[in-house]
């Protein structure tokens, strides 16, 4: 003990060691020492040495702090000292020297690093602490140790745990990525830090996040999928949103770390409905006192957030539906309001209007709802008109200018209907007096004395006429008033008459700013615009300027003018209709040839893509110069610039043979194109007619099947009919039969009931002649029911059947005609694009083409006949199939007769029927009455004959007439 008191405190006698040998002695002891209560002597004692002896701690003692992270992981103390050592050892940073890790188990606020003074001194730390995470990194099981240790909740492991592994990211942190991201849950070890409830952990919790997702999609994917918006937003609102302190910075830098550059967590974040959750940051009230730096910096990261996913370099679709996310949720309302708010810092100012710029960029809705914001102002103002009123008052801050020039641009990004706004603020039919407009505000730009309003004005303006024909030719009416007493004269002319001003004013170095946004408005203004390039060549003072520009011998300064009014020349003659006769394309090409050369002009044309401001324009659409004399280009014009000069070169060095070929092969192919859209025009017809000649076609045989299945339903109802009929007629016989039967009967009755049996055969003699009514009007229906057969039998289904079938057979000939005539279409094409090539076009495939086109012409007209012969088929089909309509309607109303009338004869049946069996209760009546007057008469002693002798004694009667006979 007496060894841990000389290095921990007292004075020991005699010589002292040095750092390096006790150093020695400790890790010694470390490595030997069987009781733990000495190893965590021996470790704590290391680290108090470890700042002071870094070098020899580092390269003596880092095995032996391993080991005992292996080793000693039960004892959460030596632990927490092994891993304080390993991070002062591999910390870069020049800190506070912290307490004894028991010492700090109460959160503290954290506290920013300041940076070593000596410069030379923290080279030297950074280069060590390089060496010893190299070194501890070496073996990839150490850094899964760590993550193994972060699982344990003690605090003294823990923290040490989170900061090592902090220092080890900022050091080597691409390796360090690697083996957390192979290593199983290592990633997920590391959220669960942003749920401890000690705030210390889990704010140091997300630096470790910070530097862990830096530059790794990988990564940052992972953490995304861990639920990190959730858990962040949450942390973000508990702290108080944009009025938090520090926590909340570190996770906005986190948040940016996950979003940016990163498209899976951009939609991951909008489809999780995280952008409404954004909309309170940005509720900063009426009262805008009190801006505190940490508020202002929260918002300029909250506006950032927002901006990242809206960017123009994310992919179209991304940006859109979060665009439109956005207004949904009310968020650019805010935004917004913040933009027209009183009492807002200039920094966070300037990065909102650059926020609300890409939120609208390219959204129609979102760029309408813009339009229609204004200022809280007396009178109102329209927003737009607002930030234009800063965009050209020199007095403005430069950033805010740039903003706002921005802002301009991305309203009029593929928004013809803004374009159309503004430039009408500028035609005389619109002004208004009274107010001030947009387009007064840009004209005012455009002229002023500052240069850099000058510039601004001007490239607003191009994006005003931006891929806009009409509004290009809209501008040519605007009209200005010099001074009093001058006619007015065009704003065209006005730009070209500031151009070419005297030397005194037009060659002074601040004035090439000016120059080139005119330079640029023209350029924009007469591309893909011959009336505008006619306009400007009407000004017989314009071409002259431009070639004596180009012509001399200029300073570097001077440089990109040349180029730009070699652009502008270059562009007079590509777009030019010939409508002027000085001024066509070939005398404007021998006039650069004679006055300036064509090498020579190409050469200065290619000054504008050479600048070094060019490549650092083309880069981004937001304006973003380091100073007011590097803002130049334009993003959308260095576009027109690299479409445009390839196109101008070859145009100057075409001779006019070739332009005359040129034009020729033009012709030839409008010629070709004019023909082949007549005949795709008759192709066209002639399908539609055979596509409803199929149509009706399949309509009838539809029809004719119908009909079919209607006949063979009404020719069983006749057969049914018909078996009814017969069944009926059995009944009625045998009913006939009887009746005769019963008459015999009652004609042998003696003179009893004379009258009642009269009347009774009076009676059945009129059933009989119903009876026999009935059977011929039977006969007759079923006569008309086999005509009705006959007539819609199987020949007129056969003969519709043949007929159609011809139809089709017409049909399919007639599709195949069609594909031939398509085939040959497409070879008149290829022939046509091969006439395009600018060497030489053979006469013959003229020759071949017209007879091609006869060929076709005669194919169209057979066509035409066969169609006006098909048409005339199908009528007649259609009246056939009119005419069995109507047979099966009688047939069917036969049918309906038939019905009534056997079921009308099935009545009468009935009553026969009931008649008969009245009929034979009667007789029976009688027989009874009969024979019981016999009986009467038999008491009353008279003689009555019975029926047996009556029978006897008519066959006696009988016998003897024969003998008399």
């Amino acid at each position: 003990m007496n060894f841990f008191r000389g290095v921990m405190g007292g004075q020991a006698a005699g010589p002292q060691p040095s750092g390096a040998e006790t150093i020695q002695k400790l890790c010694d002891r470390v490595a030997s020492s069987t009781l733990l209560d000495d190893r965590r002597d021996a470790v704590r004692a290391l680290k108090s040495l470890s700042k002071k002896y870094r070098m020899e701690v580092g390269t003596q003692a880092m095995d032996h702090l391993i080991n005992i992270l292996q080793t000693d992981r039960s004892d959460s103390e030596i632990v927490g000292y092994a891993l304080d050592t390993l991070y002062n050892l591999i910390c870069n940073d020049e800190e506070e020297e912290q307490d004894e890790s028991e010492d700090a188990v109460s959160p503290k606020p954290k506290q920013k690093t300041v940076p070593t003074p000596d410069e030379s001194a923290q080279k030297q730390a950074d280069d060590l602490g390089a060496q010893f995470t190299e070194k501890f990194i070496e073996d990839p099981e150490h850094l899964t140790l760590i993550l193994a240790l972060l699982e344990e909740f003690d605090f003294h492991v823990r923290w040490p745990g989170v900061k090592l592994l902090t220092a080890l990211l900022k050091n080597q942190g691409p390796q360090v990525q690697g083996v957390i991201l192979v290593s199983p849950m290592g990633v997920s070890r590391l959220m669960d830090l942003l749920a401890d409830s000690r705030e210390i952990i889990r704010n140091d919790g997300l630096l470790l996040l910070q530097h862990l997702t830096k530059s790794n999609a990988a990564i940052q994917k992972i953490v995304a999928f861990e639920n990190a918006f959730e858990r962040l937003l949450d942390i973000i609102t508990d702290e108080g949103s944009s009025d938090g302190g520090i926590v909340v910075e570190d996770c906005l830098l986190l948040l940016l770390n996950l979003l940016k550059n990163n498209s899976s967590n951009q939609n991951f974040f909008k489809e999780g409905s995280y952008i409404q959750r954004m909309k309170p940051w940005f509720e900063v009230g009426d009262d805008n006192a009190g801006w505190s730096a940490q508020k202002v910096t929260n918002l300029h990261l909250m506006l950032q957030l927002v901006r990242v996913l809206v960017s123009p370099v994310n992919s179209p679709g991304a940006t859109t539906s979060c665009q439109k996310a956005m207004y949904t949720c009310g968020l650019l309302q805010q935004l917004c309001t913040i933009l027209m708010a009183t009492g807002v810092p200039a920094d966070i100012l300037t990065e909102t209007i650059n926020t609300v710029s890409e939120v609208i960029r390219g959204n129609q809705v979102n760029q309408d709802y813009f339009a229609s914001v204004n200022a809280p102002s007396n009178p109102p103002r329209p927003a737009i008109v607002v930030l234009l009123m800063s965009m050209v008052n020199e007095r403005q801050p430069f950033v805010l200018r740039c903003a706002v020039l921005y802002c301009f641009q991305c309203f009029l990004y593929k928004n013809q209907k803004g374009q159309g706004e503004i430039v009408a603020t500028l035609l005389p039919s619109t002004i208004d007096a009274n107010s001030i407009s947009a387009g007064q505000l840009l004209c005012g730009g455009l002229f002023s004395a500052d240069s850099l309003s000058n510039w601004c004005a001007a490239v607003a303006l191009a994006h005003a006429l931006q891929e806009n024909l009409t509004q290009k030719e809209q501008l040519l009416r605007v009209q200005l008033a010099t001074s009093l007493g001058k006619p007015p004269v065009s704003l065209l002319q006005q730009c070209t008459n500031i151009l070419s001003q005297g030397d005194k004013i037009a060659r002074q170095g601040s004035k090439v700013q000016t120059r080139v946004g005119l330079l640029m408005l023209l350029c924009t203004w007469i591309s893909n615009c011959p009336i505008a390039v006619t306009h400007f060549l009407h000004n017989q003072e314009n071409v002259p300027f431009l070639t004596a520009q180009i012509s001399e011998n200029l300073g570097e300064d001077e440089r990109l003018v040349q180029g730009l009014c070699a652009l502008l020349l270059g562009i007079c003659i590509y777009y030019n209709d010939n409508s002027l006769e000085n001024y066509t394309k070939e005398k404007l090409k021998h006039l650069i040839e004679k006055r300036i050369g064509k090498e020579n002009f190409v050469e200065k044309l290619g000054f504008i893509t050479k600048h070094e401001l060019y490549s650092r324009a083309a880069q981004k659409p937001q304006p973003v110069f380091p100073s007011p004399e590097q803002m130049l280009f334009d993003h959308e014009f260095t576009k027109l610039v690299k479409d445009l000069e390839g196109m101008i070169t070859k145009a100057v060095h075409k001779s006019s043979e070739d332009e005359k070929k040129e034009e020729e092969v033009k012709k030839t192919l409008e010629q070709h194109d004019n023909i082949v859209t007549q005949y795709k025009e008759l192709i066209r017809e002639q399908d539609a007619e055979i596509q409803k000649l199929k149509e009706q076609v399949a309509s009838v045989s539809t029809q004719n099947e119908q009909l079919q299945t209607t006949t063979t339903q009404q020719l069983s109802q006749i057969q049914q009919h018909k078996d009814q009929y017969n069944i009926l007629k059995l009944k009625l016989g045998k009913d006939n039969q009887s009746q005769s039967n019963s008459q015999g009967e009652i004609s042998q009755v003696n003179g009893v009931q004379t009258e009642e049996l009269t009347q009774l055969r009076d009676e059945v003699e009129e059933l009989r002649k119903q009876n026999t009514l009935l059977q011929t009007q039977l006969g007759d229906k079923e006569s008309l029911v086999n005509t009705l057969r006959s007539e819609s039998g199987a020949s007129d289904n056969t003969e519709l059947l043949k007929k159609l079938e011809a139809l089709r057979s017409q049909v399919q000939a007639q599709s195949t005609e069609i594909s031939q005539l398509q085939t040959d279409r497409q070879d008149l094409q290829r022939r046509a694009e091969a006439s395009m090539a600018p060497e030489t076009v053979p006469s013959s495939d003229g020759a071949v083409d017209e007879a091609k086109v006869t060929e076709l012409e005669n194919r169209l007209a057979a066509q035409s006949s066969e169609i006006e012969r098909l048409k005339g088929d199908l009528r007649s089909s259609s009246e056939a199939r009119a005419d069995l309509e109507q047979q099966l309607a009688s047939a069917t109303s036969s049918v309906a007769i038939l019905q009534m009338e056997k079921a009308k004869l099935q009545t009468e049946v009935q009553e026969s029927k009931k008649e008969q069996d009245d009929l034979l209760m009667l007789l029976a009546d009688q027989d009874q009455k009969i024979h019981s007057l016999k009986q009467k008469l038999k008491d009353l002693g008279e003689t009555v004959e019975d029926e047996d002798d009556l029978d006897a004694r008519d066959q006696t009667d009988e016998e003897e007439d024969e003998d008399e006979d």
